[in-house]
């Protein structure tokens, strides 16, 4: 019993994580991007911006659901081992 707590709180702690980083990660880089690189750095027009500033967005989205997938699988797997080996 104490080892299904256990991995429910890893679990429920993964995806709180992947969560927060789902919400903050593409957000800050939309507009840190936006305002640094794409407008500050590379002297972009505001329309511009806008428009490669939303592909980091996007890619940014993309990468944190394959972290989260990856980490998922993996901690899918490993509790799945220790339990066969009981």
């Amino acid at each position: 019993y104490f080892r299904n707590e256990g991995s429910l709180t890893s679990t429920l702690r993964t995806l709180l994580f992947f969560t927060a980083l789902m919400i903050t990660l593409p957000v800050g880089l939309y507009f840190s991007s936006k305002a640094y690189i794409f407008e500050g750095t590379l002297g972009m027009s505001d329309r511009d911006s806008y428009f490669y500033a939303a592909i980091v967005a996007v890619v940014t989205v993309h990468v944190v659901l394959a972290l989260f997938v990856y980490v998922a699988w993996n901690e899918g797997s490993r509790q799945w081992r220790e339990g066969k080996q009981d």
